[in-house]
């Protein structure tokens, strides 16, 4: 594993406990001017599978997908600017910005072509990136996000039976006020949404949920969360003109669930894609790489092995 002293000297965000995964390694590299944390492992030769996580989390979602993959890919679990134990700069969290940076930092990892698989906030960076570096790209997987532009509603629905998977776009949008509530009650915040994101609320234990607050709380985490959301609107414009120039042709694997925010990621996607496949992970809310990692691995697996 990384050496003690390696982490020190390169950890970015010393103030949160750094999580080991056996057979993986942390690296952090430079980003295009900011430091990226990566965890890799897997088989050195095989096919590069790229995991991003969304909010409220970090690299640790895939935690239980990574193993699944590792006996026949190159598997590299990346935290996005401002999330887990990256860098949170303070500069533009538009999803074209995030992307390029991503990017950068796969290249830096010695890696010209791979898979991305990403969740949430993630697969926003991952549609923008593709719409960017698609000739580096061999498929895309995303797992229910609505991506600015793209598959995000313009509109908040105020049903109650809906709003509340929603509600916390247009709150994050506030300036200021988020931070006033939340600073101090980031554990009740991000453990609302672990819980009541999922189908089953005892998914995430109490350790989980400690670890995802903390990431959130420490070192401009909550600020760097908000900027995301903040800067969804910039995401939507750069992904509209880029979409004015080209749709996607690189395959695309929409990961839905049973219990999720998008029904069917697939037909979402596919106006923008020419390359478009569906599959539904059965038993699942939001979050299903935690709540059905071994589908999820199954799924990214036949998803590659079917392109070779």
């Amino acid at each position: 594993m990384t050496s003690a002293r390696h982490v020190r000297e390169s950890n970015p965000v010393r103030d949160l406990p750094l999580h080991d995964l056996a057979g993986f390694n942390h690296r952090w590299v430079d980003a295009d001017g900011v430091r990226l944390h990566a965890v890799e492992g897997g088989r050195p030769t095989g096919p590069a599978v790229v995991l991003l996580a969304g909010f409220p989390q970090t690299w640790w979602a895939w935690r239980k997908v990574m193993p699944s993959l590792a006996g026949r890919f190159h598997v590299i679990a990346i935290d996005l600017p401002g999330q887990g134990h990256s860098e949170r700069p303070e500069r533009s969290y538009d999803t074209h910005t995030v992307a390029a940076h991503v990017h950068a930092a796969v290249k830096a990892l010695g890696v010209s072509t791979y898979w991305l698989v990403a969740h949430d906030i993630g697969a926003w960076v991952a549609f923008s990136l593709a719409l960017q570096f698609e000739s580096r790209l061999r498929g895309v997987a995303l797992l229910d996000a609505g991506i600015p532009g793209v598959t995000l509603p313009e509109a908040i629905p105020t049903d109650p039976d809906r709003a509340w998977k929603t509600w916390h776009f247009a709150f994050h949008l506030v300036p200021d006020l988020p931070e006033t509530l939340l600073a101090g009650r980031e554990r009740d915040y991000v453990g609302w949404f672990l819980k009541m994101k999922t189908l089953s609320p005892d998914t995430f234990d109490d350790a989980e949920i400690d670890h995802y607050a903390a990431a959130v709380a420490v070192d401009g985490g909550l600020r760097a969360s908000l900027a995301y959301y903040r800067d969804a609107a910039e995401s939507a414009r750069k992904n509209h003109e880029a979409l004015k120039r080209q749709h996607l042709t690189v395959p695309i694997l929409g990961i839905s669930s049973s219990h999720g925010s998008i029904p069917d990621m697939a037909a979402s996607i596919s106006p923008w894609a020419h390359d478009t496949t569906g599959v539904v992970v059965p038993d699942a809310g939001h979050f299903i790489p935690d709540e059905q990692p071994e589908a999820v691995a199954a799924a990214i697996a036949d998803f590659i092995l079917d392109d070779d």
